[in-house]
C-alpha cells in the first residue's frame, strides 16, 4: 500500500483496488501546493471523511461532482450532502463497516466537535469519527480529529492496527504528547505517521519528541506528495 500525505490531516490511502481520498483538504491549505492537484485525486475511487470542519471537508462535495465517486462517513452529513447537493454518498455510523471493492472501512469513536460554518454560526453536521482501514492484510487506524479516549483500548482489541495516523498538532486535537502516549498506552503499532501539525504556527511544527516517545516503534514523518510504501 502506499499512503501520501496531502497537508494537514489529508492523505492519499492507495490500498488494495481503492484509492481513498482521505479528508482531502487542497483548497487553501498552505501545506498543499495547487501544481500538485491533478496527480494527487487521480484515479481516485472513494472520499472518506472523518467529520465536517473546513480544514476536512472544504472540497469533499466539489470532489465528489468533479470525479463521479462517493463521499463516505457519518450518515446524517451525507444524507444532508445528498439532498443538498445531489452527490453519491454512503452513510453509516459509529460501529458500523463498509466494504469499499476489496477495502473495508468501520467507523470508530473520535473525541472533538463537527459542523460546517454558515452565515447564521455552526450548523451540526453530524458526530465526529475514525476509521479502521483494512486491507491488504494490514490495518490503517486513522484518527481523525480527536483527544485521548479509553475506546482506543477496544480498537486495539477489535482490530489491532498495525499503522496508526494521528492528529499530534495540538490545541485542536492531541499534541505530540499526547498522541504518543495513546499510541504506547492502547496500540501495538509498528508505524505511526503524525498529522494535523505543521499546518499553522499555532500547531506543532516538529515530531522529534513523538520519535523519543515511541522510539522502538518507525514514526516516519511525512512529506506532502511523498509516497510511504507499507
Amino acid at each position: 500500500m502506499k499512503i501520501i500525505w496531502l497537508g494537514h490531516s489529508g492523505f492519499r490511502i492507495e490500498i488494495g483496488n481503492q484509492v481513498l481520498l482521505v479528508d482531502p483538504w487542497l483548497t487553501g491549505n498552505p501545506m498543499f501546493p495547487e501544481f500538485h492537484r491533478e496527480k494527487a485525486i487521480a484515479g481516485a475511487t472513494h472520499i472518506l471523511l472523518s467529520h465536517g470542519h473546513a480544514d476536512h471537508a472544504g472540497d469533499a462535495v466539489a470532489l465528489s461532482k468533479e470525479l463521479s465517486i462517493p463521499v463516505v462517513g457519518i450518515f446524517d452529513l451525507m444524507s444532508w450532502w445528498e439532498g443538498q447537493h445531489g452527490i453519491s454518498v454512503v452513510g453509516f455510523n459509529k460501529g458500523g463497516t463498509v466494504q469499499l471493492g476489496d477495502v473495508a472501512v468501520t467507523m470508530v469513536n473520535a473525541v472533538h466537535s463537527s459542523s460546517i460554518a454558515s452565515d447564521n454560526g455552526p450548523v451540526y453536521a453530524g458526530h465526529e469519527a475514525g476509521f479502521m482501514i483494512s486491507g491488504e492484510g494490514k490495518t490503517i487506524y486513522f484518527s481523525g480529529d480527536t483527544d485521548i479516549c479509553m475506546d482506543m483500548q477496544l480498537m486495539q482489541e477489535l482490530h489491532a492496527p498495525q499503522i496508526g495516523i494521528l492528529c499530534a498538532g495540538g490545541h485542536f486535537t492531541m499534541d505530540m504528547q499526547r498522541a504518543s502516549y495513546a499510541a504506547k498506552k492502547f496500540f501495538k503499532f509498528e508505524t505511526v505517521i503524525p498529522c494535523h501539525y505543521r499546518t499553522f504556527p499555532l500547531l506543532e511544527q516538529s515530531a522529534d519528541l513523538m520519535k523519543t516517545e515511541l522510539a522502538e516503534t518507525n514514526v516516519i514523518e511525512p512529506e506532502v506528495m511523498a509516497a510511504i510504501t507499507l
